[in-house]
């Protein structure tokens, strides 16, 4: 077993691969189900309440599970995890493309999302165990971030791709062989490591972590739904925050805390979190409202969408990299501010331009946000001590998870606010069929295609016009917030004394 101190092993190149590998498939997850939806509605006619939670329940039980699992790594055996991990992504991705009821698939995702949770926690510890040697650790980070980003932008394009050619259960089936592959690689070329001075593991605090991660996420994901019209999505998002701030003092208070809070005193670690979080949910809101955009208004097929974004999935790869080249030369400094900043230009582009053809903004978002990620992980990960690395790689994918649960429900809420708002009045549409099309782009097109004539182009037009206000009011808002906050990285890590080439 590899021990924290000991040199790094001679097969860590081929150990990536698996690991790459791995968040190559947990991150086509995350977004693969986006082309899916209209199919899945039709075959298994779900409720609304009932279409949130199968798109939303994976990356909910990823973030609620991320710490718990990163800590019980630390403990058990990161390998062990990571195995582990692969069976129960596997299984779950067997019963999500068999299900035949809402129900079943909603308990599927779930699933695959604590399958997931168990190799997103464990890969980055892996990685600081078997790259003991910053240099290599940072090319190393680069190419699993990069991994995990191509997965989220292909994601679309496979999809499309399986449902153009099979049933919409192909989109889940498709991860069995990536799983035996994996499986197999993992017990070959990873070796085990864990923190080799163990404390005593504290449920109630895990209990705490992924009740209040969760409930804050959920409470979101409502708050998208029903605009916060009513006070149970408040009271949600309060209890959620009230057990998280609980978390925290019990961590303080306790001699051997699950999470070591200290660490966020350490600014690389802290605004490296937040840097993760912010960009990583401005980029997978994108990716979901140019899905959507896509299909609904521009009619593009679901491969046809998928290949639209190549652009975009291309650029995040190359972005992720190239960053650590570029902060080895300049520092992670001008490669963190300059990413945000590089991304905050191009949701300004999309707000004031649009979306049709403008190609610049989608390389440049690309490699902006693929930057964010590969140096913001790696910040995480060499502030951490070695024993506490799957602690420190599960606040690494936390942030990621709760970037993209949140990402997605704050945009879309304010581009569903916008939408509902600028629907204009269509003449010869009953106030039923103007009431159900301004509830969503979806409803619009269907009820449009019913009526049919020049009240159904009229309805197609009110959305269109509707739907790009929302999409630029929401891609403005994004931008100024990854503005700001490339201002106060530049200003945080201004401050830290580190030499060019870590900061």
């Amino acid at each position: 077993m590899l021990t924290e101190t000991q040199q790094t092993t001679p097969h860590r190149w081929a150990a990536l691969g698996v690991l790459c590998a791995s968040l190559l498939m947990v991150g086509m997850d995350l977004t693969v189900l986006h082309v899916a939806v209209p199919t899945i509605s039709r075959e298994l006619l779900p409720s609304g309440s009932e279409l949130l939670w199968i798109v939303d329940s994976y990356a909910l039980t990823v973030a609620a599970g991320l710490i718990t699992c990163g800590t019980l790594g630390d403990r058990f055996g990161r390998k062990r995890m990571l195995m582990t991990g692969f069976v129960v992504f596997g299984l779950a991705s067997a019963g999500a493309a068999l299900s035949v009821t809402p129900g079943q698939l909603i308990a599927a995702r779930a699933a695959l999302g604590v399958g997931g949770a168990m190799i997103m926690a464990s890969t980055p510890a892996i990685i600081k165990a078997v790259f003991p040697n910053d240099r290599e650790r940072s090319v190393a980070i680069g190419l699993w971030t990069a991994a995990n980003s191509v997965g989220v932008s292909v994601g679309p394009l496979l999809g499309g791709l399986l449902i153009e050619h099979f049933w919409w259960g192909s989109v889940f089936l498709v991860n069995v062989p990536i799983v035996v592959l994996a499986v197999l690689g993992g017990a070959l070329l990873v070796p085990e490591s864990r923190n080799t001075r163990p404390h005593r593991w504290d449920a109630v605090s895990a209990g705490m972590s992924a009740a209040g991660l969760g409930t804050v996420v959920y409470a979101f994901q409502q708050l998208g739904e029903r605009d916060g019209t009513q006070p149970v999505v408040w009271g949600t998002a309060l209890l959620g925050v009230a057990l998280l701030i609980a978390f925290v003092v019990r961590q303080r208070r306790i001699p051997h805390p699950l999470l070591d809070v200290a660490q966020f005193a350490d600014r690389r670690f802290s605004l490296s979190a937040l840097c993760i979080l912010g960009c990583y949910g401005a980029y997978t809101a994108l990716l979901f409202l140019l899905t959507q955009r896509f299909q609904l208004l521009s009619g593009y097929s679901p491969l046809g969408a998928g290949l639209a974004l190549v652009p975009l999935a291309l650029a995040n790869a190359g972005g992720a990299a190239t960053a650590p080249r570029f902060a080895a030369r300049w520092g992670r400094r001008y490669g963190l501010s300059g990413g945000l900043l590089l991304c905050a230009l191009a949701l300004v582009t999309f707000a004031l331009f649009g979306t049709t053809g403008n190609y610049v903004a989608l390389v440049a978002a690309g490699l902006g946000s693929g930057a964010v990620m590969t140096l913001g992980s790696d910040a995480i990960l060499g502030a951490a001590q070695p024993e506490r690395a799957g602690e420190a790689g599960a606040v690494q994918e936390t942030s990621f998870s709760l970037g993209a649960g949140l990402g997605l429900a704050v945009l879309g809420t304010v581009l569903s606010l916008v939408y509902r708002s600028d629907f204009a009045p269509v003449p010869g549409a009953s106030s039923r069929q103007w009431d159900t099309a301004r509830s969503s782009l979806g409803a619009a097109n269907e009820v449009a295609a019913r009526a049919g004539g020049r009240v159904g182009d009229g309805l197609r037009s009110a959305a269109g016009h509707a739907f790009d206000a929302g999409f630029a009011v929401a891609t403005g808002g994004a931008a100024v917030v990854l503005a700001l906050l490339g201002v106060l990285v530049w200003r945080g890590l201004r401050e830290t004394g580190c030499r060019r080439g870590s900061d």
